[in-house]
């Protein structure tokens, strides 16, 4: 893995989106958990075509600033910039900007991890 890639990934806010589903707040803007969703879509863009297909990646950490609303039929885009590899763990800074301004930037954390024993663990969980 390599720093420097990049990863994007849009969105069009609609009403599976919104604070207002999550019932805690009666305004159509996007919600943060949905917002978190997009940035590490990009983190995961960024990685395609260079995790051996015995490994996934997964997100372990995320620390974003919402800074600002985005209403209901705004497009936003997220970025991601794989910024740092330590071993298996990916360490992404991430922003999205609506049309209007920056809306979140952050940090997010990915581990690499064998495909096998991963899905060990959560068969195990299944029956156990």
């Amino acid at each position: 893995m390599i720093p420097g890639l990049t990863g994007k990934s849009e969105m069009i806010v609609g009403d599976a989106d919104l604070v207002s589903q999550l019932g805690s707040i009666d305004v159509d803007v996007l919600s943060t958990p949905r917002l978190v969703q997009l940035m590490e879509d990009a983190a995961i863009k960024a990685l395609q075509g260079f995790i051996p297909s015995d490994q996934l990646s997964l997100g372990t950490h995320v620390k974003i600033k919402h800074l600002s609303p985005t209403p209901l039929g705004m497009k936003v885009v997220a970025h991601a910039l794989l910024k740092e590899v330590d071993k298996n763990r990916l360490i992404f800074l991430v922003d999205a900007y609506d049309k209007m301004e920056k809306v979140a930037e952050g940090e997010h954390e990915r581990i690499l991890v064998s495909k096998g024993r991963f899905l060990q663990k959560v068969n195990k969980k299944r029956t156990g």
